[in-house]
């Protein structure tokens, strides 16, 4: 796509209200993240879930990819001001997780727990959404490495920087907790339609 074709979608999209402000659409996949991309052992690899739950659970991959699956076609949205159109997901929806983990009824906030001790954190509430997964595919293959190999969250409504990869445990708790990124100063809510990107200089 040449730049003035795109630019002409761009302003096409922001018109019709699905680009949000301050973002250039891309059709490539920048890969973004903090620190090394982890090997993973699939023998070894779990995903676990505690915290608010009747009681903590641990899955293999082998038993994780027996769950229930969707397929879910999104938009998403860089913090750094790129988005992405029509890209395709597989995996489990979250909701479907927090039948199977036996979620609470006093839990409120979801913790993501990914490798090298990054955490993401979300409102229950947010993360009931239809569309929101446990990925674990991209356009029909598993994830590549530098996307999240093997499991990542998918939350096509926050920033992108919310949607955690190398996800290893799901925590439920009754009470806020700022994730690694938070800490640092992004904005907690993280909407791209209201430009919640920094926690200081977001319109939120």
């Amino acid at each position: 796509m040449f730049d003035s074709e795109r630019r002409e979608l761009e302003k096409r999209m922001i018109e019709e209200g699905r680009l949000p402000p301050g973002q250039s659409l891309t059709t490539k996949f920048p890969v973004l993240h903090y620190g090394p991309v982890p090997e993973v052992d699939l023998e070894t690899w779990t995903l676990r879930s505690f915290g608010l739950v009747e009681e903590e659970k641990v899955w293999t991959w082998e038993e994780f990819l027996k769950l229930p699956t969707r397929t879910v076609t999104c938009d998403i949205h860089c913090v750094t001001r790129w988005s992405k159109f029509d890209t395709v997901w597989e995996g489990v929806p979250f909701r479907e997780f927090v039948k199977l983990a036996g979620v609470r009824p006093e839990a409120r906030y979801v913790i993501v727990h990914a490798e090298y001790g990054f955490t993401a954190n979300l409102p229950l509430e947010v993360m009931l959404d239809d569309d929101v997964l446990l990925a674990y595919k991209f356009d029909g293959k598993f994830l590549e490495p530098e996307h999240g190999f093997p499991l990542r969250t998918l939350i096509p409504r926050k920033y992108f920087w919310k949607s955690a990869k190398w996800v290893r445990a799901i925590e439920f708790t009754d009470r806020d907790r700022l994730g690694f990124w938070e800490q640092a100063g992004y904005h907690n809510e993280a909407d791209p339609w209201k430009e919640q990107r920094f926690a200081r200089f977001g319109r939120g």
